[in-house]
């Protein structure tokens, strides 16, 4: 009894032990695979009597276990029930087998249920193949060494390692400009590119034929070539790219079969039918994920099927081919982890802490914040497990930047630097989402505020200013606004204006606080017409910015000066004129002078009295006098002429001069008066005795007289000559072209004018030797309004004879009349900067000469004086 049960015992034991057969795929049904009865030894513990009670019967023949595949015998004989089919039934580089349980029985005893392994060996008994047995590849003629063209990889369905492993090659490329590179993807496959070894010529030769040969390492090896035909031409040389790489989608077990699990998204950078995408199982995708799963070719959206029974908690690998179009198509792998779980999927939260805030949601930075400078920390909290705690978190934004901290954190740092004139205010929103799928999100958004920093100096709306104003105005007059601007804030934008000139030209203007110019004392064109000067701007930040900007002021002229005659130069001033018939119309020209300039410097010239005989006509504008008809004896005689002179200005201003004119007539004048000329010729004789007498009495007295002045005034003179000079700057540019010295000479009239203006005028130096004009128009004086010719004590007269010949002659009266004139010199000439040199553009255009003054008469006049 006992060595019985010691018996039951040991062959307990045994039956714990599996067993192992192996099989080749593809044998015929009922193959014999292996006695379960003899390799579990259980007929060596057993009597022929009790070996005879044992039976065997095989367990739970179910589809899904795959023990359907074979069929035990009672006596426990393992026999193939189909064909077997490796590639059906197992997947690429994992072992390929089936548990069979078989129950064993002794008589009605149960004794043990024994679990026999049955490995499928894969035989190579598929050939590498490829998609296609001949394609089509472009290259452009231009294309350099080392362009590549990707062809499809032939897929051996062999699911044994070296069945399955594929090597590839170009048959009978010695010839050829191409080679072939061969790389592995992540799911094991091949991808396979025809490289360019050389450029190309299309006009040598336009098509090739290449043989790619696929060869698997099995044995015996089995091989398949595919036929490239390569035509010079474009290519599609672009793969179609997937958003993603791997897809991690997280669904419940009790997913609606309408709705999509994922839609998949792929780019591709070429255009047509070559830029069409479609999707596609990849071949290494198993055929119990094929039965679980479908996917849209078109739109890439995968569904799970309505036979699937997707099991809680367990992981799909899906691998996704995205096809284009193209000839010969390219594609992508993308790998989708389909995770069945039954756990809710939360949302991240985000907390953020600001350097600089005002309140929950708004932080502040200056604009002189320095590119890199730590704005906030921000940190992200998901509880979730897996992929559905796995964050990741985005900030697009033109000057923040959201920068990993790591574990869930982050800072926010400047990117570029910010200008709060530019914008002052920004919205940022921060975005985190999860890993899961669906992906859940959490925005966030806070707002920033810049703060203004003195970082903009006060600005000009013009690069220069240019202001008209007119003389005579009170002060205070305002002139102009400067507009400046400054857009920073606070003090740093309040201005502060000042006027900038040279200390030793002060300028007669004020600024205000506000940027307006104003005068502080009332203006003289006639002394300055034209002020240059700088604004100085200035804002109250800290450190405190400026600006300058050039102002130029114009002086415009009111008629605030009377004309004055400059010839003749005293009033009354007597002429003696002597008339022959040959003689011409012109005797004199009036000059005048006016400080003002425009038309109120425009002046006219009139006879006011004097001319009730209608003998004497002076020109308008000119101020020539002339005869206005033909001259008599009877004109002869003494003429009180009175002339006035006016400017064109609002209101007119004027002045007034009188002429003592004497007037002889030739005896040739008529022959109505040829015999009283005759018979008083004695009479003429002694008239001009009588005025020779008395001229030289008067010379010598001049002569006394005229040098006692000079010495008196010799010395008030120097004391005055600097001011004088500065004073005779001021005269207008229209007096300053050319200046006639005028003295009581007296006047020839000859047939010859030049003649007659050269005598007449003997005294004439350039105004450009006293008068530079780029300072006369800057420092005149105000004049008065009405200027009237200093009187004059003494009549100064000279005859004038006009004889047969025309040459004129002079009674010898010289000294008396050159002394006395010389006593009106000492007084005039040594003040010759004073205006006693005015224009006479008429004269010069009338008689056509170019005054100077006489050398010997300047160096009688510097001994006299």
């Amino acid at each position: 009894m006992f060595v019985e049960y010691l018996s039951v015992l040991l062959l307990q034991f045994c039956l714990c032990m599996d067993i192992t057969y192996h099989v080749n795929e593809e044998d015929s049904p009922h193959t014999y695979i292996g006695d379960i009865a003899a390799d579990s030894n259980l007929s060596n513990s057993l009597t022929h009597q009790q070996h005879t009670l044992i039976t065997f019967t095989q367990l739970q023949r179910t589809v899904e276990s795959g023990s359907h595949l074979f069929n035990v015998t009672n006596s426990g004989k393992l026999y193939t029930t189909q064909t077997l089919d490796a590639e059906s039934l197992c997947t690429y580089n994992k072992e390929c087998s089936r548990i069979v349980k078989v129950a064993v029985r002794k008589g009605k005893t149960f004794m043990k249920i024994l679990k026999v392994k049955v490995t499928i060996e894969d035989i190579n008994d598929n050939q590498p193949t490829f998609p296609t047995k001949e394609i089509s590849l472009e290259f452009d003629e231009g294309d350099g060494k080392g362009m590549k063209k990707s062809i499809p990889n032939a897929i051996d369905k062999d699911v044994g390692f070296h069945n399955h492993m594929i090597k590839y090659f170009l048959a009978n490329s010695e010839n050829e400009p191409f080679s072939l590179i061969v790389t592995r993807r992540a799911d094991g496959i091949s991808m396979l590119e025809i490289v360019l070894e050389e450029r190309l010529d299309r006009e040598m030769k336009d098509i090739y034929n290449i043989n790619v040969v696929a060869k698997d390492e099995g044995s015996p090896t089995k091989q398949s070539v595919l036929k490239v035909r390569v035509i010079i031409k474009d290519e599609n040389d672009n793969r179609p790219v997937f958003s993603r790489n791997i897809y991690n989608v997280s669904i419940k077990n009790t997913h609606n079969k309408n709705i999509p699990i994922l839609t998949l998204s792929s780019t591709d950078s070429d255009t047509g039918e070559n830029k069409k995408v479609s999707y596609y199982f990849s071949p290494m995708t198993s055929d119990t994920v094929k039965r679980q799963f479908q996917v849209d070719h078109s739109t890439g959206k995968i569904f799970s099927t309505e036979s699937s029974s997707l099991d809680t908690k367990l992981t799909y690998q899906l691998y996704i081919e995205a096809r284009d179009g193209g000839s010969p198509p390219l594609s992508s792998i993308a790998t989708v982890l389909v995770n069945v779980i039954n756990q809710h999927n939360n949302p991240p939260s985000i907390d953020i802490d600001y350097v600089s805030a005002i309140s929950d949601n708004t932080a502040t930075i200056s604009e002189d914040t320095k590119v890199g400078s730590f704005i906030a920390y921000v940190m992200v909290t998901d509880n979730d497990v897996g992929y559905n705690g796995q964050v990741s978190c985005s900030l697009h934004h033109d000057i923040l930047q959201l920068v990993s901290m790591g574990s869930k954190e982050f800072k926010i740092v400047m990117k570029s630097s910010v200008d709060r004139e530019t914008q002052d205010y920004y919205n940022v929103l921060i975005t985190c989402q999860d890993e899961g799928f669906p992906s859940l999100k959490t925005e966030q958004m806070f707002s920033l505020q810049v703060t203004d920093a003195n970082d903009v100096q006060p600005q000009f709306n013009k690069d220069m200013f240019k202001f008209l104003t007119y003389e005579n105005e009170k002060p205070h007059f305002p002139i102009g606004f400067i507009n400046a601007t400054d857009p920073d804030l606070g003090l740093a934008g309040k201005l502060t204006y000042s006027l900038l000139h040279k200390k030793r030209h002060p300028i007669p203007f004020q600024i205000s606080n506000y940027g307006f110019i104003s005068t502080n004392q009332s203006l003289d064109r006639e002394h300055r017409d034209f002020y240059e000067f700088e604004v100085f701007v200035k804002d109250n930040g800290s450190p405190s910015l400026n600006n300058t900007v050039n102002v130029e002021v114009e002086v415009l002229d009111r008629n605030d000066n009377a004309p004055y005659f400059t010839f003749p130069s005293v009033d009354p001033f007597t002429l003696d004129v002597h008339y022959h018939p040959q003689s011409k119309n012109d005797i004199t020209v009036l000059r005048a002078s006016d400080r003002d300039n425009g038309n109120n410097a425009f002046l006219k010239y009139e006879i006011v009295s004097g001319n009730e005989r209608q003998l004497f006509k002076l020109d308008l504008f000119t101020g020539v006098l002339s005869y206005s008809r033909t001259v008599y004896q009877n004109d002869a005689g003494s003429y009180e002429l009175e002339f006035v002179v006016k400017d064109s200005g609002t209101p007119v201003l004027s002045a007034t001069t009188s002429v003592s004119l004497t007037l002889t007539v030739s005896n040739k004048t008529s022959p109505m008066f040829t015999a009283v000329h005759l018979q008083s010729g004695n009479n003429l004789n002694l008239t001009w005795v009588i005025i020779i007498v008395v001229a030289a009495v008067i010379i010598s007295v001049a002569i006394v007289v005229s040098v006692t002045l000079c010495f008196i005034r010799g010395t008030n003179t120097r004391n005055n000559s600097a001011r004088v000079r500065e004073n005779s700057q001021y005269h207008s540019r229209a007096e300053m072209k050319q200046l006639i010295y005028q003295t009581n000479n007296p006047i020839v009239v000859t047939k010859n004018p030049e003649e007659m203006l050269s005598n007449n005028s003997p005294s004439i130096i350039s105004s450009n030797q006293f008068y530079p004009e780029e300072n006369s128009s800057k420092d005149w004086k105000t004049a008065t309004l009405v200027r009237t010719l200093p009187k004059s004590i003494t009549k100064y007269s000279q005859p004038i004879v006009v004889t047969s010949s025309d040459d004129p002659v002079m009674i010898p009266n010289y000294l008396s009349d050159s002394l006395a004139t010389l006593r009106d010199s000492c007084l005039t000439l040594d003040e010759q900067y004073n205006g006693l040199y005015e224009e006479i553009p008429a004269m010069s255009g009338i008689y056509n000469f170019n005054p100077s003054m006489s050398p010997n008469f300047m160096k009688k006049y510097q001994q006299h004086c």
